[in-house]
């Protein structure tokens, strides 16, 4: 049965953060035939639609929280993420694994939290930081929207933060994997599904 109790909510809920997933530079300078990771059509382009988000987060004093997926060299920390369709990547000592500096205006004062799972909040600190800025809703961008993102987002919805994804903002392995995941974003919070444009409003009114 659906819940017809559920409360009104804005956009955002208290203190926000843009959280970037996973842009990193080999989106920007891989361009092989077969990747790594599957990627769905468009998705460089909506890696770059972020920075106009970040430029807006930056204006609003909104903190900016950049996450890296990174494994040693050796693959010990892989664990299962191998038995699926990914192949290894995002390894510590491939120029390819930093973060998209210039494409993003990361800066190095700009929080970084590092990661050996999916999900952001999995074995890091991230939550610590988010609880140290006091932030209540989380703006996500990235990639993979089925991947990182989805699971980012079930596991902000859990500790019970305010989650937001901004749609144009993040791309999937495929089309209709990420089509898939925004449903289930949805399922747990109603509104989570937003734009870029109807983000940086948000923060605007701020």
């Amino acid at each position: 049965m659906a819940n017809q109790n559920r409360p009104s909510r804005a956009l955002i809920e208290g203190r926000a953060a843009l959280i970037v997933i996973d842009i990193q530079a080999s989106t920007f300078i891989d361009d092989s035939a077969v990747r790594s990771i599957d990627n769905m059509a468009g998705y460089r382009d909506r890696m770059l639609a972020t920075r106009g988000a970040i430029d807006a987060a930056r204006a609003a004093d909104i903190p900016v929280i950049f996450i890296q997926e990174v494994h040693r060299p050796d693959l010990v920390d892989f664990g299962r993420e191998l038995d699926g369709d990914e192949d290894i990547h995002c390894l510590e000592d491939n120029p390819k694994t930093d973060i998209a500096v210039e494409e993003m205006g990361f800066l190095p004062n700009d929080y970084l939290i590092r990661k050996r799972r999916y999900s952001a909040f999995f074995g890091t600190d991230f939550e610590i930081l988010l609880k140290g800025l006091k932030v209540d809703t989380l703006l996500l961008t990235g990639g993979l929207t089925d991947v990182c993102v989805h699971y980012t987002f079930v596991d902000g919805h859990q500790h019970d933060y305010f989650c937001r994804v901004l749609e144009d903002c993040v791309a999937g392995s495929s089309l209709d994997a990420h089509e898939a995941a925004l449903k289930a974003m949805e399922y747990l919070q109603t509104g989570a599904r937003v734009t870029r444009a109807q983000a940086i409003a948000a923060m605007q009114a701020l």
